[in-house]
């Protein structure tokens, strides 16, 4: 990839070999297809040129990395310091030894699993139903069909904002439902996932019908980030919205998927500032009508914008 010199501002032009961009659009990068500008968009050429990035950034820059934006909803006025997508650079799934697969943070999770299956390995066919890349399912243990991310992890690669790369092991994380906590100040690049051997046939049997489940019971057709609200203990997040009666529920663009409950979708027209305010409204019904006050999955980043709750059909 070449440099963007025109949006060049901190770097040396020979070092870097990835895309820089100022003022990008992050409604371009997030499946809501919604948001503000980042500051500064970086798309690097590979592992090393992402190392480089990070070394040179002034110590006060924000940085955030993202994979396909499948589970962010940036606010309209968008993202300050530096946006670093990895899904193109870090998307390599290699077969290690034996039954090891190591898997960039940026390979989306339904590829992993076509992967997997293919080489004849069982284990991740429920990342077919995640619609993020590995580095997001790493960050919040996301989950589908009963089956969770760090369930197969054996160790991760993770960067610092100096570029230096550090493998780790499970061991050096507290690891729940939809929830991982680890070493500060680091982000994954990388994990290496331990697998069994099996019928290469079976798993991708597997796939099929869980892609028939998802195409059944999830809005495939409209922009969304998957689900919004983690399933509370012992419950679902859906049939408790479900049971509020608010399935169809909008504010602005955005809707209540009359699909599933536990999904929001953009119209079209939809803004951030809709979705979250959409967001508000469900939480906050579904916890004076059932007792319960659930907890987005989603993670809603970037400048603070008017949220009006309220303005629902």
């Amino acid at each position: 990839m070449a440099l963007d010199e025109s949006s060049l501002s901190r770097h040396d032009a020979p070092a870097l070999r990835g895309v820089l961009c100022r003022g990008e659009s992050m409604a371009r990068h997030t499946s809501w297809r919604v948001g503000g500008s980042a500051d500064h968009f970086y798309e690097p050429a590979d592992l090393d040129d992402l190392a480089r990035y990070m070394g040179g950034l002034p110590a006060d820059e924000a940085v955030m990395l993202i994979g396909l934006g499948s589970n962010l909803l940036v606010r309209d006025g968008g993202i300050r310091g530096s946006v670093i997508a990895t899904n193109a650079a870090l998307d390599d799934i290699t077969l290690m030894d034996g039954e090891v697969v190591q898997v960039g943070a940026g390979a989306p999770c339904a590829k992993v699993a076509r992967y997997c299956a293919n080489a004849g390995l069982v284990g991740t066919e429920f990342l077919i139903g995640i619609p993020g890349a590995m580095g997001g399912a790493l960050a919040m243990n996301a989950g589908a069909f009963g089956g969770e991310t760090w369930s197969l992890v054996q160790s991760v690669d993770t960067i610092d904002r100096s570029g230096k790369i550090t493998r780790r092991t499970p061991d050096q994380y507290e690891v729940g439902y939809r929830s991982v906590q680890g070493p500060a100040g680091e982000w994954f690049v990388a994990a290496q996932l331990r697998l069994q051997s099996g019928d290469a046939e079976v798993a991708r049997a597997r796939i099929k019908e869980l892609l028939a489940r998802r195409t059944d019971l999830q809005p495939m057709g409209q922009p969304s980030c998957g689900s919004v609200f983690r399933n509370p203990p012992g419950d679902y997040a859906g049939r408790l919205i479900e049971a509020c009666g608010l399935k169809g529920t909008r504010i602005g663009g955005a809707e209540v998927s009359r699909k599933h409950a536990n999904f929001i979708v953009n119209d079209g027209a939809a803004t951030a500032a809709d979705i979250e305010s959409l967001i508000l409204h469900v939480r906050d019904t579904v916890e004076r009508l059932q007792g319960v006050r659930l907890v987005p999955e989603v993670r809603i980043v970037g400048e603070p914008v008017s949220v009006v709750e309220g303005g629902h059909d």
